[in-house]
């Protein structure tokens, strides 16, 4: 039993981190039409930029993510202005080629300025103990890093289905040209939902460290999984990404537990079995 436990609650906590980094990739997928290969990146950046601020500066972690949130956003502005607007309504090949060249110069540039070794973020006292629940001890890391998912998949459904902007972002969506017309601001609404998008990137990066760490090749050795990820749910539909990370994120965790030996072998191997029967992931629309 207490085998079971510590495995749901290592996949809960696991398949939330991938959700709040993975979340962004399928709102620039499924609601911008991009292909951001690019998008480990900004997660990465997120997580030098709070180990910077928390070991050598020596900020509190909250004003660490902060700072890595806002910093990897204004990082970002510019590469947003000057060449994803290139490829907006681009050929998906395009789109691949100049996000994966993307990808190799901030991983170039990081493993210049940071140098070549992972970087931790240190947590606070507050995140480094555990929760009893009585019948099981919880870290408290894990547990914070569960209700941050749940806060970002509560909080991205109200903007996108509740608020003036998620209209204004359908709608651009549905029929750029139309929108424009009607007055809609299409760049300004793709920049800030690009803008939040590499945002919650920076924040999975930071909160999940523990689980992902920060390495020079991060936004390499974790693409493919967060692509899957938004293939599986389906992109644009946040609570298709939400069911695909806890689905696999249990499958991945459960595997390593029992099977260590194996890998990341059941992880695929539900990915191939769930795309089978669900070609357009688990929440997928046909598209119009």
């Amino acid at each position: 039993m207490q085998t079971v436990l510590s495995i749901a609650i290592d996949a809960l906590a696991y398949g939330m981190v991938l959700f709040v980094i993975s979340i962004g990739l399928s709102v620039t997928m499924g609601l911008m039409r991009v292909v951001n290969l690019a998008h480990g990146a900004f997660a990465m950046i997120g997580g030098y930029i709070a180990s910077y601020a928390a070991r050598d500066l020596g900020l509190a972690y909250g004003f660490a993510i902060v700072l890595a949130v806002f910093g990897t956003i204004l990082i970002a502005i510019p590469i947003e202005r000057l060449l994803y607007r290139r490829i907006y309504g681009a050929p998906e090949l395009t789109q691949v080629l100049m996000t994966i060249g993307i990808t190799f110069c901030i991983i170039g540039i990081a493993n210049y300025v940071f140098g070549p070794t992972l970087k931790t973020v240190p947590l606070p006292p507050q995140l480094q103990g555990s929760v009893d629940l009585g019948f099981r001890a919880i870290a408290t890391h894990r547990l914070f890093a569960i209700l941050c998912g749940l806060a970002v998949a509560l909080a991205l459904w109200y903007a996108i289905e509740k608020t003036a902007f998620g209209v204004k972002l359908r709608a651009s969506v549905d029929n750029a040209a139309m929108a424009a017309a009607l007055g809609v601001r299409t760049e300004i609404v793709y920049a800030v939902s690009f803008a939040v998008a590499v945002g919650l990137a920076a924040f999975g990066g930071v909160v999940g460290a523990e689980l992902l760490p920060v390495e020079p090749y991060y936004a390499l050795r974790y693409m493919v999984t967060f692509l899957v990820v938004v293939s599986v749910g389906g992109a644009g539909s946040i609570p298709g990404a939400l069911l695909a990370c806890l689905l696999l994120g249990g499958i991945d965790t459960t595997g390593r537990y029992l099977m260590p030996e194996f890998g990341e072998f059941f992880f695929y191997l539900a990915v191939i079995a769930i795309i089978c029967v669900f070609p357009r992931g688990l929440a997928g629309r046909a598209k119009g």
